[in-house]
C-alpha cells in the first residue's frame, strides 16, 4: 500500500486541461508573456470549462455590470489573475471523479474556505503573492481525494478514527498507510507540472515540530487551517487569540499585531468559487 502504487497507472490519476498547465507558468513570473487573446481562446475550446468560468464571472460575487459573455469578456472585465483562478479552480474541480460516500461539494467549500483566509493571510506576510497562496490553500487537500479514490476502505476507517478526536488527520494517515495526504498531493502537483512554490506549500503544510523547514505558502496554509476551523467551531475572538499558532506566524515574518486587529474579518471571507458545485 505504498504512495507509489497510486501513481502507478496514470490513466486512472485525474488529468486538468492544457489550459490549466500553461497557467501554471504564469506564477513563475511570466503573467505579461501570456498573450490574453490567445488565452482565451484556448479557454473557449474547452466547452464545459467555458461555461463553469462564465458562470462564476456573471455570478453576484464579482458584480459585473453587464453579462460576460466569452472568456475575453471575462479577462477584460475581471482581470487575469481572477480568470486564473476561475479557469484553474473549474479545471482541478473538474479533474476528479465521483467518490462515492464521500460529500466532494463539502471537501470543496472546504478548500475554497482554506485558500480565501490564505489569501487574506497573505496580506501580512511580506513577499508573498496573494494569488499564489489563495492557490495554495485551494489544492492543499487533493491529495486526500486520490487516497479516497485507490484506498476507500482505509480512508474510512481514517475518517472514523479522525471523528473521536484522538490525533490528527496525517498523523493516522502515517500510522495506517505510511504516507499522508499532504505527501500525496505534493506528488500530484509535481505530476500536473506545478510551480515548486505548490508543492513545497502541500508537502510542508502540517508541521510536526518546531524545528522542520517550510516554505511561507506552507505556514500560511497551516495558519489558514487553524482560523478556518476556529470559525467553523464558532470560537470567539478571545479564543481564536490564544490558540493561534505565533511560532508559525513569527518563522513566516507574519505581522500578527496588524493582522490580530483585523481577525474578525476572517469569517466573512469568502472565495466566490462555490458556484462550480451547482
Amino acid at each position: 500500500m505504498n504512495m507509489a502504487s497510486i501513481f502507478a497507472e496514470s490513466k486512472q490519476l485525474p488529468h486538468i486541461p492544457r489550459v490549466v498547465q500553461e497557467l501554471m507558468e504564469s506564477f513563475r513570473g511570466d503573467e505579461h508573456s501570456i498573450d490574453i487573446d490567445e488565452l482565451s481562446k484556448k479557454v473557449a475550446l474547452d466547452q464545459s470549462l467555458t461555461a463553469k468560468v462564465l458562470r462564476l464571472a456573471n455570478s453576484a460575487h464579482y458584480g459585473i455590470p453587464r453579462t460576460v459573455a466569452n472568456p475575453h469578456d471575462a479577462v477584460m472585465l475581471l482581470g487575469f489573475e481572477k480568470l486564473r483562478t476561475m479557469v484553474l479552480a473549474s479545471g482541478v474541480t473538474g479533474a476528479f471523479n465521483k467518490i462515492e460516500g464521500f460529500d466532494q461539494n463539502a471537501f470543496w467549500k472546504n478548500s475554497f474556505g482554506i485558500a480565501a483566509v490564505s489569501k487574506w493571510i497573505a496580506e501580512y506576510v511580506p513577499g508573498v503573492d496573494k494569488e499564489t497562496a489563495f492557490t495554495c490553500g485551494m489544492m492543499h487537500s487533493v491529495g486526500d481525494l486520490l487516497i479516497r479514490m485507490f484506498y476507500p476502505e482505509e480512508a474510512m476507517s481514517i475518517d472514523k478514527t479522525e471523528a473521536m478526536g484522538s490525533s490528527h488527520r496525517h498523523d493516522l494517515e502515517n500510522v495506517q498507510l505510511g504516507y499522508n495526504y499532504a505527501d500525496v498531493g505534493a506528488e500530484l502537483a509535481k505530476r500536473w507540472k506545478f510551480p515548486e512554490v505548490i508543492q513545497h506549500s502541500i508537502a510542508g503544510q502540517n508541521m510536526s515540530n518546531d524545528e522542520q523547514e517550510f516554505c511561507a505558502e506552507a505556514g500560511i496554509i497551516f495558519i489558514a487551517k487553524y482560523l478556518k476551523h476556529a470559525h467553523d467551531t464558532n470560537l470567539n475572538e478571545d479564543e481564536i487569540l490564544a490558540g493561534f499558532p505565533l511560532s508559525v506566524a513569527e518563522k513566516i515574518g507574519m505581522d500578527v499585531n496588524r493582522a490580530y486587529k483585523e481577525i474578525a474579518a476572517v469569517g466573512e471571507l469568502h472565495s466566490g468559487l462555490d458556484g462550480l458545485l451547482e
